[in-house]
């Protein structure tokens, strides 16, 4: 999003620049008719109950394009009515109106306005604004259509469309309760690492972006404790078969949480690994070739296509995509209510954490049940 807003600003610019060089006498007139140009962003999501669709349009007006751009009211249509249909062979299913929100998040460091920005939106499991409430989740063998309708009632009435199939069949070999990282070699002595490998099926997705959240915590003197949590990124590859193999590195592990315990620690008294999540995002053929597109030109000449899968009536541009992407997120924790055998990470691992030379200046110590039972000496409560 921000890329196609910095890419428009960027032309904005150039032609301002342009048209200083031509002679004084010449007049030319920037403000003259145009054809409103939407600018639609939507990633649906089985993994999610909530969607967003950004819809915004391109402006222009006299003055200065960064001032333009800090003023909301620039950037929205007056008049937006849309729905998400979906449809299974063929036959509509369920309806949904999105409705208009704001989002308080976005970065204030950027040229576009922020930090609220309004977006729009539907609830897929119908909680609110269906015309059918099913109580379903997106569904796998359904196609999905995107309907919005500018400056309805008026002269200058155009339609946006689009439609995305639903990326799904994600799953790893590290799904189950069981499943063991394994990064440390030996459970006798420290300082030696190995990798832990794991298989994703990747469904009918076009790119993959993997990563695994560590999440520990700190304790404050006896009662209190701060959590953290570390993001380690696996990589982003297309996928080019039904699996896809993944490795983690073992020493990679101990000095990503290294660097972590190095920047605080003030007043801490002892720490604890809580639990791994494994991440995979994984996301459609639109979304891949759209990601493909607006990487940097490696051109000298700059010279750079532009993609999206959107259309609009009576000749008014579009920018954007509408698409799908799966998120799939497996909690793997250290310690298991139901059994003394789930961990997050084997025992061997554990110790290395605990005592081996990156790590075991921090006060690790481990909870795990098991670790407990067996007096391990770099277990405690």
């Amino acid at each position: 999003m921000k890329k196609m807003k910095l890419s428009l600003l960027f032309f904005s610019a150039m032609l301002l620049t342009l048209i200083g060089m031509q002679s004084c006498n010449q007049e030319i007139e920037l403000t003259g008719d145009f054809k409103e140009t939407a600018v639609v962003y939507g990633l649906l999501d089985k993994s999610e109950d909530v969607h967003l669709i950004k819809i915004t349009r391109a402006f222009i007006g006299p003055g200065n394009s960064l001032n333009i751009a800090q003023i909301p009211d620039s950037n929205y249509f007056d008049n937006v009515n849309a729905k998400i249909i979906e449809r299974v062979s063929g036959s509509v299913t369920r309806t949904w109106q999105l409705f208009d929100t704001t989002v308080l998040n976005k970065e204030t460091d950027g040229i576009f306005y922020a930090p609220e920005q309004k977006v729009y939106a539907f609830y897929s499991q119908a909680r609110d604004n269906s015309d059918n409430a099913t109580g379903q989740a997106l569904l796998d063998n359904a196609t999905y259509e995107l309907n919005i309708v500018i400056n309805e009632g008026t002269s200058d009435e155009f339609v946006v469309q689009g439609q995305t199939e639903i990326v799904t069949g994600i799953s790893t070999t590290s799904d189950a309760s069981t499943y063991q990282f394994k990064f440390a070699k030996n459970s006798t002595t420290t300082g030696e690492y190995i990798n832990s490998g794991f298989v994703i099926n990747t469904g009918n997705s076009a790119v993959i972006n993997t990563k695994i959240l560590i999440h520990y915590q700190d304790f404050i003197g006896s009662t209190d404790t701060i959590d953290q949590t570390i993001s380690w990124g696996l990589g982003e590859k297309e996928t080019s078969a039904s699996t896809m193999n993944i490795a983690a590195f073992g020493e990679t592990f101990y000095n990503l949480v290294d660097a972590s315990c190095q920047e605080g620690g003030a007043g801490v008294t002892k720490r604890n690994l809580a639990g791994l999540t494994v991440e995979v995002i994984a996301g459609s053929s639109d979304l891949y070739n759209y990601i493909l597109v607006n990487q940097p030109s490696t051109s000298v000449a700059q010279n750079k296509p532009t993609y999206t899968n959107l259309t609009a009536t009576d000749e008014h541009p579009v920018i954007g995509l509408f698409s799908s992407r799966f998120t799939h997120r497996v909690y793997h924790p250290m310690v298991s209510s139901t059994s003394q055998n789930v961990r997050c990470i084997d025992r061997t691992s554990t110790m290395e954490l605990c005592i081996g030379p990156i790590t075991g200046m921090y006060l690790f110590c481990s909870q795990q049940t098991l670790d407990l039972a067996q007096n391990q000496p770099w277990a405690c409560n």
